[in-house]
């Protein structure tokens, strides 16, 4: 059997990774997708197990700590990781699974996982279209867009390391050329 492939999705928030991340996902359903461990609080319209494995501080050290996440980044505060034994089990079984992650959380994927990560970068049009963006979602307050924004240069830095960038300028547009690279990527394996 074919070893399985990860598809890893970052991108600074704003970018649309996750929209991007979604539509990829309802093309191809055999895809899996990863669904991150964290310690925020849960957002309405969210579910635990579906969106995020909500996690106390001290559940999600002690998985660090016992070596079970396979990559983990503090952002804003905030604990974020995906659990190793659930990436193993869908590369031992010659699957896709579809990360939606941050940007250092996925070079840490990389890190691990070398011959089997393929990394995508969803970079801005412009850093003003990005803070619209942002200011227009009505999910965070001014504190946290400046802290989002403050990050992003270090974002667009390390979206070099990746293998690939698309710019999100035309959200169709985008969802088109990540598919086109997903299917490029994962010859061979199941994706509908």
């Amino acid at each position: 059997m074919a070893r399985g492939k990860l598809i890893v999705i970052a991108a600074p928030s704003g970018c649309g990774k996750t929209t991007i991340a979604q539509a990829i996902r309802k093309r191809h359903p055999a895809i899996l997708f990863s669904v991150s461990a964290t310690t925020r609080p849960i957002r309405p319209g969210e579910e635990n197990g579906k969106d995020y494995f909500f996690l106390t501080r001290e559940e999600f050290l002690k998985r660090r700590e016992e070596g079970k996440l396979v990559e983990s980044e503090e952002i804003y505060g905030n604990l974020y990781g995906t659990l190793k034994s659930e990436v193993d089990r869908v590369l031992d079984a010659g699957r896709v699974m579809l990360f939606d992650v941050d940007v250092k959380g996925a070079l840490s994927i990389r890190r691990l996982y070398p011959h089997d990560a393929f990394l995508i970068f969803i970079a801005p049009p412009s850093l003003d279209v990005l803070r619209h963006r942002l200011e227009n979602r009505k999910t965070e307050d001014a504190a946290t867009i400046a802290r989002r924004m403050a990050r992003v240069p270090m974002e667009l830095e390390r979206g070099n390391e990746f293998d690939v960038q698309v710019v999100n300028d035309d959200l169709e547009k985008a969802i088109a050329e990540v598919n086109a690279l997903v299917r490029e990527h994962t010859t061979g394996l199941k994706l509908d």
